[in-house]
């Protein structure tokens, strides 16, 4: 199995992401690693290993490079480069930590959409209480969406939940205002219409604030609504533990009692570290490409390459295709 990594994208590029890929490598000796990237600034972290491939690059696509400008513009950029072997066969899915819109660019444009699907989905794995997790899509892909489109997603999502997250009947909801059948704008009552008539286990109506109560293993909604939901999630998890390190630092006897809890607050963390649950996956591609974190650290991307092998190993675009095809 071969997979396409993108040394340059992301805030801690190149070193994280090299010492991610060295992890993978270890653990997964099915596994080779074309890495693409500028070699003078990788060097520094590389090291002999007969499954990794370095393939030099003269640019690399920035966080404030305009998306579609870059990937038409800047050829030999790692990202460009990656996604170009995807699409030639030459590796079988690419990860990469870089500039957001960019990737999703050279997805569509370069590895291409599978026939059927109306629009690719952006959708990562969001922690939940009991530490199972569940797959929520569009979070940010496509501002807009149409009934059919959280069809779409429904179905990716429910593939995906199946065969990479082994959960045998996936539990599919639609974010609404009100868990009530009628409930919410054109989007949300039509949608609710067409997904108690697909092929997939729809429980009805889910709200945002029973989402890490783990209500249902897939949650569908607009990429403009799922991108709020993501950056609140995000930020509040964030706000909480400033929050409790500021009350366990106030006096002698919070720091005491926070000596004595620090084992169990670190699993709290752990609970709710997105790096555990690899990327984001964009859904409804010939090949999987997943777009890990902007800040991942080393544990991230190898949680993303493993993400990324998984879709690959159950042949998750394929099935996908074939389930699409069967719907139209």
């Amino acid at each position: 199995m071969k997979l396409a990594l993108d040394g340059m994208g992301g805030d801690h590029a190149p070193g994280e992401i090299i010492k991610g890929a060295y992890r993978a490598l270890e653990e997964f000796t099915d596994l080779e690693i074309q890495l693409y990237g500028i070699e003078a600034q990788m060097a520094p972290f590389l090291k002999e290993h007969p499954r990794l491939t370095v393939i030099p690059t003269t640019e690399k696509i920035d966080a404030e490079d305009e998306p579609v400008r870059a990937i038409r513009r800047k050829k030999d950029a790692s990202m460009v480069r990656m996604a170009q072997a995807v699409k030639e066969g030459h590796a079988d899915a690419c990860v990469s930590a870089g500039n957001t819109g960019a990737l999703m660019a050279a997805g569509l444009f370069i590895v291409g959409r599978i026939p059927g699907i109306d629009r690719p989905a952006l959708a990562p794995t969001l922690p939940t209480i009991d530490g199972k997790g569940f797959v929520m899509l569009d979070l940010g892909a496509n501002a807009d969406a149409k009934p059919e489109h959280l069809v779409q997603y429904a179905i990716m999502g429910s593939i995906y939940a199946k065969n990479v997250r082994s959960i045998e009947r996936p539990r599919v909801g639609l974010l609404n205002i009100g868990t009530e059948p009628g409930k919410g704008n054109e989007l949300t009552k039509q949608a609710y219409e067409l997904l108690q008539q697909a092929d997939v286990h729809f429980i009805g109506n889910v709200e945002a604030r029973d989402l890490l109560d783990g209500v249902a293993d897939v949650v569908v909604t607009d990429g403009f609504t799922g991108n709020m939901v993501l950056k609140t999630i995000e930020g509040t998890a964030g706000s909480l533990f400033k929050m409790l390190k500021q009350t366990f630092m106030k006096s002698t006897k919070t720091k005491l009692a926070a000596a004595l809890v620090k084992s169990d607050l670190s699993d709290l963390k752990g609970l709710m570290d997105y790096t555990e649950y690899g990327g984001a996956g964009l859904f409804g591609l010939n090949a999987p490409v997943i777009k890990a974190h902007g800040s991942s650290n080393e544990n991230a991307i190898f949680h993303a390459i493993r993400q990324a092998r998984t879709m690959t190993e159950w042949k998750v675009s394929d099935v996908i295709q074939e389930t699409i095809g069967k719907e139209s």
